[in-house]
């Protein structure tokens, strides 16, 4: 079913697609999917803000997901050229591309941020092959269609099951491999500061970069206006000297503090709905989700 929405949708006029998604985040907002759980985090994130701000972020948020989500069929349809189209910005680009040039490959980490299929997507059209660090989905189908997507958006894919070996090889066939990797990394994370909070986060990206030395970005795409988007990546330098593990976690706390910095000039357009800081650091008591009350704003 999904995957003849999405041809539908690729074939539509463009920002059909964009509507129906704002139109199901606000619908998915409504019927409070996981909105506890978004609004929780906003606040804890924002202890500034008032309860009406926050509500109103999370409902953007919301928006947001749909609408970037259902944008993606249009865009891969007419890859790579929409892909220029609408990035109207990229910082960095100049940067990545003498760094690609060292010959070690380039590693490039994002977070759940902006539209990072996009960011992917416009990782490719520098003229760099990507290989997209992913984890297989539990439905079969819907893994197949994904995987098939991102192939046409100009990626190569790494199944992150296999370790670290199959992305070495990758960076010395001269190639860059990219992550997405913000999510709850659970107990065999490493907790640095994500808005003020521990938050357990895979080590793969830094790790990789210490053992390989191939150079290291941080990255992604946002919305800056009508199907326009500003890509940027962030050369990050790894500590020189320290134990594997300290070297490991002062690189995630770097990168994570770039997506942060970004995240923090456009919140709507962080995904909340991932429980963040779900794993808390030992000996911490688990914060408890979930408990704003969703009092309709006035």
């Amino acid at each position: 079913m999904a995957r003849l929405a999405y041809e539908v949708l690729g074939r539509t006029p463009p920002g059909v697609g964009e509507a129906v998604g704002s139109w199901a985040g606000r619908l998915a907002y409504r019927l409070g999917w996981r909105s506890s759980v978004v609004e929780e985090q906003i606040s804890r994130a924002y202890p500034d803000r008032d309860d009406r701000w926050v509500r109103q972020t999370a409902r953007s948020a919301y928006e947001h997901v749909g609408r970037e989500w259902l944008s993606v069929p249009y865009v891969t349809r007419r890859w790579p050229a929409e892909v220029e189209r609408r990035v109207v910005i990229f910082e960095g680009a100049d940067d990545a591309k003498a760094a690609f040039k060292e010959g070690k490959g380039l590693i490039v980490v994002s977070g759940h941020f902006g539209n990072w299929e996009l960011a992917g997507s416009s990782l490719a059209t520098l003229g760099m092959p990507v290989d997209a660090v992913m984890q297989e989905l539990g439905n079969p189908r819907l893994n197949r269609f994904i995987m098939k997507t991102r192939n046409r958006n100009g990626m190569g894919l790494i199944d992150r099951r296999d370790g670290l070996a199959p992305m070495t090889r990758s960076l010395a066939a001269g190639r860059v491999v990219a992550f997405v990797a913000d999510q709850d990394a659970r107990t065999g994370g490493v907790f640095v500061p994500f808005f003020g909070r521990p938050a357990s986060t895979a080590r793969g990206p830094a790790l990789l970069a210490v053992r390989t030395g191939a150079p290291f970005m941080a990255g992604g795409t946002h919305r800056i206006g009508p199907r326009e988007y500003n890509s940027w990546l962030v050369r990050i330098e790894p500590p020189a000297r320290g134990s594997m593990k300290d070297r490991v976690a002062e690189l995630t706390a770097r990168w994570v503090a770039e997506v942060e910095r970004r995240a923090r000039l456009y919140p709507e357009q962080y995904f909340w709905h991932h429980k963040r800081w779900k794993t808390v650091p030992p000996g911490t008591e688990p914060a408890v989700a979930g408990n704003r009350s969703r009092e309709k704003s006035k």
